[in-house]
């Protein structure tokens, strides 16, 4: 029997409103457009956008009509990390699974592609508040191979800690701990139990807070409905703004989007279908759709309704990335060879949780009223009223990276994880 590894993929996407420091840019801008394209983190978005829709097509059609919410970057990161142990058609499989495309960005650009990721998103000096991690958590009688704990050090910045799964609650207590302080107490008791066989846990955090370029005025907020379908409905918070957008239609695909930038680097989409094309809209979430929204934005005046919601969900990510023909990495024909001495190792599970706060300000013993006055002019056409008050996609995007951070569809804002 193979020693078990579990993968823990753990996000937590918290996005409040408040006073943030004015981020310190770092791109490649100085640099020449040829420099640019080639350095591995730019060439390595497009594959990780593929991904990105590729398992949220996955999740949509396991999970139905409920609400989606995950980082795509996370998932990807504490693969593309144990990748570097992986060997034969194990590491083919991760490989494609991941959207790796081998013809044009090499083994190693993908690691350093990762490697420049987490630098710019780790760096102290952005506006939005972000911080994204990696360890592992590995059993005192297990060696690693030098290589493999140099490189998962050297590319992903990997904590090594050494526990004693021989005592299973104390390392579950020891993960925990960890978990807790690095994600600021939002995710207590992460680990409920491991298996008796593990002998190492693999485990990737994310960190996100970020304030509004332009706050939502609370005293704007108001009780509204919300439209679950054509029949059923439930009340949320409402929060309004009548300003300067950056938004596009999309008469092709019948949606509305809508970008709401953070301060700093960080930038949010939000995407309206019109009633029952959904699926559709789904359908064609791909990087060259996303691309073209970006090209269309035009800066127009808009009345907005975007409700206040707060949702988890939990992933079931060997289960997911199984039926997206990653299946080797999780038997007992798992090559993974390149992680540790004289030990045969297998992926027993892989869990991904993840949670997002979207509200008009995020310090709730702090109040501020602000009245804007302007001068009245007459407007023709009037200004667009785009109500997010039925299904919605959203998506946060690194600007600097061009990595997507977060991806969900909120289909019920007041739903609470099952």
């Amino acid at each position: 029997m193979k020693s078990a590894l579990y993968l823990c993929l753990l996000l937590l996407g918290l996005q409040v409103q408040g006073q943030q420091q004015e981020q310190i840019q770092h791109s490649p801008e100085a640099q020449s457009q040829a420099d640019a394209e080639n350095l591995p983190y730019v060439k390595l978005a497009p594959s990780n956008a593929d991904f990105a829709f590729k398992l949220y097509k996955q999740i949509r059609d396991e999970l139905g009509d409920k609400n989606i919410f995950f980082s795509p970057l996370s998932i990807s990161t504490a693969f593309a990390m144990l990748s570097l142990g992986a060997r034969s058609n194990t590491l083919r499989e991760l490989h494609k699974g991941l959207a790796f495309n081998l013809t044009q960005v090499e083994e190693q650009e993908i690691h350093e592609g990762f490697q420049h990721i987490l630098q710019l998103l780790n760096d102290p000096h952005r506006a939005a508040q972000l911080s994204v991690g990696n360890a592992l958590f590995v059993d005192k009688q297990v060696e690693l191979l030098q290589d493999f704990s140099d490189r998962v050090t050297n590319f992903y910045y990997a904590e090594a800690v050494s526990s004693n799964f021989q005592d299973p609650a104390e390392a579950i207590k020891e993960i925990n701990k960890y978990v807790e302080t690095k994600t600021h107490g939002k995710f207590v008791d992460f680990v409920k139990n491991l298996e008796p066989d593990t002998v190492m846990v693999l485990l990737n955090y994310i960190f996100f807070r970020g304030s509004w370029e332009r706050p939502f005025n609370n005293l704007s907020t108001r009780d509204d409905d919300f439209f679950l379908d054509a029949k059923n409905s439930v009340k949320v918070k409402m929060m309004h703004q009548n300003k300067h957008f950056n938004v596009h239609r999309d008469e092709k695909l019948s949606c509305w989007i809508v970008e709401i930038p953070y301060k700093g680097n960080v930038t949010s989409f939000f995407v309206l279908p019109d009633e029952g094309t959904m699926k559709q809209v789904e359908e064609a979430l791909l990087k060259e759709t996303v691309s073209d929204w970006l090209r269309s934005f035009q800066k127009r005046k808009i009345y907005l309704d975007l409700p206040r919601f707060s949702v988890s969900s939990s992933l079931d990510v060997k289960s997911l990335f199984e039926k997206m023909g990653v299946k080797e990495v999780f038997s007992d024909q798992a090559d993974l060879s390149g992680v540790a001495k004289n030990l045969l190792l297998k992926v027993s599970k892989a869990i991904h949780k993840a949670t997002v706060d979207v509200r008009e300000n995020g310090t709730e013993a702090a109040a501020v009223t602000m009245m804007e006055i302007m001068p009245l002019s007459a407007s023709f056409p009037p200004p667009p009223h785009i109500t997010f008050n039925k299904p919605f996609l959203m998506m946060i995007i690194d600007k600097t990276t061009d990595a997507l951070l977060f991806l969900g569809k909120i289909v019920n804002p007041v739903a609470k994880e099952d």
